[in-house]
Parts: C-alpha cells; sequence; structure tokens
C-alpha cells in the first residue's frame, strides 16, 4: 500500500473528536476537490510503499486502540479489506475516513462519510481540466447507503456557503434511515479564523435541523500541518 504518513494525535473531527489515535494515511485519491487540504495525498500524491505487515508493526507502538485509516480515499488503495482485517484482529477500534465513492465491505466500527458537495469541484484550479470528473464522481448515495447499512456511521459534511443546505437536504432524503445525530456540517476552512467566521452561522443551522457541529480541533490546536 501507498502510505503518506503514519502519526499518533488526537482525532480533530467528528463524533470522537479528542480521542488519542493513530493515524494511517493512504495516498492516492479519485477525487479533487479545490480545498483539498492534503495535497500530498491527492493533487500530488506523495508516500512509499509499505505491506500490511510493516503497517501492523508500525502502529503497534502507540498507546492507543483507537486506529483511523484516512487518505486520500483509502477505499481505493491496495490491500484496504487485509489491513482492516489485520486491525480488527488486533481488537482495535477502526474509524474509516471516506468520501464514499467506492464501497468495500471493509471491518469497520465507524464509517466517516464525507460526500462532496458542489463546492468541492475544482472549476479554476489547474485550468479547471479535473472539473467534470470530480462532478461525476462525488457523489454516490448507493455507496453511501451501503456503508451505513453495513456499520455505524456519521455523515460529515464541509460547508462553505448558505446554499450547500440544500444540497445536504437532498442527499439525506435520497437516503433511508438517517439519523439527523449522525450528521455533522464541518466549516470550511483551513485557519482558526476562517472557521470561526463560518463556524457561527453554520451552528444556527444546526440548531434548526438537529444536526451536530463539527469543529476541526487539530486547525484550532496545531494549524493545518502535517502528523496532526
Amino acid at each position: 500500500m501507498r502510505i503518506a504518513e503514519i502519526f499518533y494525535s488526537i482525532q480533530g473531527e467528528g463524533r470522537l473528536t479528542g480521542v488519542p489515535s493513530a493515524f494511517i494515511r493512504t495516498s492516492g485519491c479519485n477525487l479533487r476537490c479545490t480545498w483539498c487540504d492534503s495535497d500530498y495525498t491527492s493533487w500530488n500524491p506523495e508516500g512509499e510503499s509499505l505491506t500490511v505487515d510493516a503497517i501492523l508493526g508500525n502502529v503497534v507502538s502507540f498507546p492507543t486502540r483507537h486506529i483511523v485509516v484516512t487518505g486520500g480515499e483509502p477505499l481505493i488503495a491496495a490491500e484496504i479489506e487485509e489491513l482492516c482485517i489485520g486491525l480488527r484482529e488486533r481488537k482495535y477500534h477502526i474509524t474509516v475516513e471516506t468520501a464514499a465513492t467506492v464501497f468495500k465491505p471493509l471491518a469497520c466500527d465507524l464509517a466517516s462519510l464525507s460526500p462532496k458537495l458542489s463546492n468541492s469541484v475544482p472549476f479554476e484550479r489547474e485550468g479547471g481540466r479535473h472539473a467534470l470528473k470530480h462532478d461525476q464522481l462525488r457523489l454516490r448515495t448507493d455507496v453511501i447507503q451501503a456503508f451505513m447499512d453495513q456499520s455505524d456511521y456519521q455523515l460529515k459534511f464541509v460547508v462553505d456557503r448558505a446554499e450547500d443546505f440544500n444540497e445536504i437536504q437532498d442527499i439525506l432524503e435520497r437516503l433511508r434511515g438517517v439519523d439527523a445525530a449522525k450528521v455533522l456540517l464541518m466549516p470550511l476552512g483551513v485557519s482558526p479564523s476562517e472557521l470561526q467566521e463560518r463556524g457561527h452561522w453554520i451552528i444556527e443551522e444546526c440548531k434548526r435541523y438537529g444536526y451536530r457541529f463539527c469543529p476541526r480541533l487539530q486547525i484550532e490546536l496545531f494549524g493545518n500541518v502535517r502528523g496532526t
């Protein structure tokens, strides 16, 4: 598997915010979000090829039972099924962070699903050469539903503008059995000031619909840097 980084930190986003966790970040992505904060896994993928055994041997040194498999897009990584099986055999709690455009029946305790809204389409970045493909791939409600039916889940949406809420409502109406308490709204931004500016009005929408506000604790604590 091509791995961008393996590190130990706290979970900064979602229902397990604040939990000390080991992160396995795969490199490679089938999307090109215009606001991607990990270019080194998508627009300009970096990393080294590691065996599943080497990855498992690395994370065992961290004093935690929580593992986050993230990316990039981990569902397109070679041997992702074997990696999750190995983590399950070692009795880790496994969170898989995915854009939910590809489904595989993984060993997973929490599927952190982040469907991409139209605010992610890279119309201008690199001359817009990835915009059409990205827009065609970014939303698969059938894949989202498959993950929801398989395991515990959270639906995490990156919110940039007021009209994003219409898209979110449309997506949720196309899914079966959505628990509003598992819908998380996260402000777009890679600095504390950006997060705070959008956060104020997003919180009001969370109160209106009963959704959960999702901070980005790692940005507030460390800034937008790798390994956090």
